[in-house]
């Protein structure tokens, strides 16, 4: 910055300290186009330092700060256009911060674009260069993986326009910068006014960094609860009907023109809806939960166009569920008026009002032999915060809550340590030992090292789809081989250095028993590529027998941010590897994985409800060939198993990128009595691909002119 050139234009300048006082959370700026991180050369403080691109590591050097004012700093000093320039490849420098300087102010965009507001042009790494060292300019924003941030620390601009509410009596706990708290006191005008303004910021922010969480306290109100990417909306009750909404709490697809096979990562829980109209909408697809929902009159799944869910558990739907354009969906432990459509896998278990028995397309279990709903943030009677934890029940059905007392725990939220951004591994390791619970408040968390989760009953419970990004080829999170850890609300997104492992619930040849408490992963997804180029060779393994998988999507992206996608860049090879004994999984969704994608090799494993979509883009059938056999199946029973079932189980093709690939089946189990699979069907979408049996030798050939098939039993 040429100080002559600033003075002429502003008069006198004042140099500030521009990190406001709890404003501002410190934190990496990585490309999503190249994994790498904003770093000052050298990690020197003197002006006119150029900013470079280097691998992510800790240190000052890479800790950035998105301040109130739009200033961004690091060791002291602010990031700056050279001789105040606004045109394309200006560079851009470290430089003593200045108030008054325009060309100091960025704004993080929630499409991941770092823009200069004076210049209106994006950083840009020069010539999309990935090498160590590589300059940086402002260009104009082009929507390429050289110009698109994720942002690991938190800004004032981030969060909604407003502070979060807080009660009168001020007691509220701190949940961070992106958890917004309602109180039926406010006025419906202000609350409305702040739900707009987050889901117009994540209505269409697919790979974006922004988190939320949006809290209402028990109470009435009168609001339209729009729910986009990233975003969970909860009531503060200890139960549903302790917040009711009048309006809505729905998710549309608007955005894509009503097809809803995009609208990920999302979460709606625990408050009643009296639906302006008489019917709701939830069009969603994967990693889109709903639970303890109590809807007053009927809830529609779709929008019109296509749509590829999705998850109900433990709700109660006054009306009828209209499943619509729906493939697929799970609906558990819940009761409804009726339920009006279907399509290739409509799964139902434990549900009162459901279709009975009826394949194609109803699979009907009467009951979850064993079951833990997952654990929710509430305020008691007397105001405490505590965390409720549902006990495990066995031969469940219908809600834990209707017309009855839920059996359960409840915990202080003085025994959580509370996650905000820019905490790390080693804060909430500390906790962790300490005998502390995590509750991780909505924010993308870059882990040097893995969470180790040892105590028996330890609850590690997210807010608002907090993330987990194991940096370095770490494990995110692992777990000692003990009772009861719940894992709840969590996306694990790989990091750019391939990790072996994203999550390991027991340590290896672990053969404990834990029937009496079992631990339980509840809406705990991961993510490979997309956001970033994320790498991972398995991304969940379960070596503790009894674990209960209750709703997790494991999906390496077949779309994403520019550079994050492709058969030799998001590498991923299994999705879910179970060791373990009587592991029971729940909602299991696995997709794009380049080889086999489920792995069992526990006995008495039982699942519930499996969607699968084979990966896009082998590039031919050599690339996507086990030995001798054309491709590999989507979920494989070990040839050592003598136990395991499973109902209602879709396996997809379409392979776009060569649409000549061959799969042999999509389920591979031994030819025994115990392994028994019920309720299966193999598509080829969009025609491309060939799928040549369902599982083993068994079942019709699907094909772009023949595309659908079903399977009653095996054997």
């Amino acid at each position: 910055m040429a100080l002559a050139a600033a003075l002429a234009v502003v008069g006198t300048l004042v140099a500030v300290d521009s990190g406001p006082a709890s404003a501002a959370t410190a934190g990496a700026l990585t490309n999503l186009g190249n994994g790498k991180c904003l770093d000052v050369t050298d990690g020197s403080t003197a002006d006119g330092t150029p900013a470079q691109m280097w691998s992510c590591a800790p240190g000052p050097n890479q800790s950035w700060t998105l301040n109130g004012d739009g200033s961004l700093t690091a060791l002291g000093k602010c990031l700056d256009l050279v001789n105040n320039g606004t045109t394309n490849g200006t560079a851009v420098h470290m430089w003593t911060c200045y108030s008054t300087v325009a060309t100091q102010k960025w704004k993080l965009t929630a499409a991941g674009d770092l823009v200069n507001t004076a210049a209106g042009r994006c950083l840009d790494i020069k010539d999309g260069n990935n090498a160590d060292g590589a300059r940086l300019q402002i260009w104009d924003c082009a929507g390429t993986g050289n110009q698109k941030w994720s942002y690991a620390g938190s800004s004032t601009p981030t969060p909604p326009t407003t502070p979060p509410p807080t009660s009168p009596s001020g007691k509220d706990p701190d949940l961070g910068p992106n958890t917004v708290i309602f109180d039926p006191s406010m006025s419906a005008s202000s609350i409305q006014s702040e739900l707009n303004s987050i889901f117009s910021q994540q209505q269409s922010n697919q790979f974006g960094s922004q988190r939320y969480a949006v809290l209402f306290k028990p109470g009435s109100y009168d609001a339209d609860v729009n729910v986009g990417f990233y975003t969970q909306v909860a009531g503060l009750g200890s139960t549903p009907d302790s917040v009711n909404i009048n309006g809505a709490v729905h998710a549309e697809a608007d955005w894509m023109g009503g097809n809803a096979t995009c609208n990920f990562w999302r979460d709606a829980e625990n408050m009643s809806v009296t639906p302006t109209g008489g019917s709701d909408r939830w069009a969603v697809s994967q990693a889109a939960p709903y639970r303890r929902m109590h809807v007053r009159g009927d809830l529609k799944l779709d929008d019109g166009g296509w749509s590829s869910g999705g998850f109900i558990s433990d709700s109660k739907i006054d009306g009828q569920i209209q499943s619509g354009s729906q493939q697929q969906f799970l609906t558990k432990n819940s009761r409804m008026g009726s339920w009006s459509g279907s399509n290739w896998n409509m799964v139902f278990v434990g549900d009162q009002g459901a279709p009975g028995q009826s394949f194609p397309t109803y699979t009907n279990v009467p009951s979850a032999p064993v079951n833990r709903e997952k654990p929710y943030l509430y305020i008691d009677g007397s105001g405490a915060w505590q965390v409720f934890v549902p006990a495990a029940q066995t031969n469940a059905s219908a809600t834990t809550w209707s017309g009855k007392t839920e059996a359960g725990t409840s915990i202080p939220l003085s025994q959580f340590y509370i996650a905000k951004p820019g905490a790390t591994a080693a804060d909430m390791n500390a906790a962790l030992a300490a005998g502390k619970n995590l509750l991780v408040t909505p924010g993308v968390y870059h882990l040097d090292q893995t969470l180790d989760v040892t105590r028996p009953d330890t609850v590690v419970l997210g807010l608002g789809l907090a993330t987990l990004v194991p940096d370095n080829g770490t494990t995110a999170l692992s777990t000692a081989d003990v009772d009861g850890i719940k894992i709840a609300g969590l996306l694990v997104d790989a990091g750019t250095t391939n990790s072996q492992t994203l999550m390991r619930i027991g340590p290896n040849g672990t053969s404990a028993g834990h029937a009496a408490d079992p631990t339980t992963l509840s809406d705990v997804f991961f993510r490979i590529g997309g956001a970033t180029v994320g790498r991972a060779t398995q991304s969940l393994v379960v070596n503790t027998s009894n674990t209960i998988i209750d709703h997790t999507w494991i999906w390496r992206a077949d779309h994403g941010n520019g550079g994050t996608v492709g058969w030799t860049t998001n590498t991923a090879d299994t999705g879910l590897v179970v060791n373990g004994a009587d592991v029971t999984a729940y909602g299991l969704f696995v997709e794009h994985l380049r080889k086999t994608e489920v792995i069992w090799n526990g006995n008495g494993g039982r699942t519930y409800f499996f969607q699968n979509e084979l990966p896009y883009d082998p590039p031919d059938q050599a690339a996507f060939k086990n030995g001798s056999t054309n491709g590999y199946p989507a979920y494989k029973v070990a040839d050592s198993v003598t136990s395991h079932e499973a109902w209602g189980l879709g396996s997809y093709a379409y392979f776009n990128v060569n649409p000549s690939i061959v799969e042999d089946h999509s389920f591979e189990v031994p030819q025994t009595s115990g392994v028994k699979f019920h309720d299966m069907v193999t598509v080829v979408l969009g025609g491309a691909g060939t799928i040549s049996h369902i599982v083993n030798g068994t079942g019709a050939t699907v094909t772009p002119s023949n595309n659908v098939a079903y399977l009653t039993n095996y054997p």
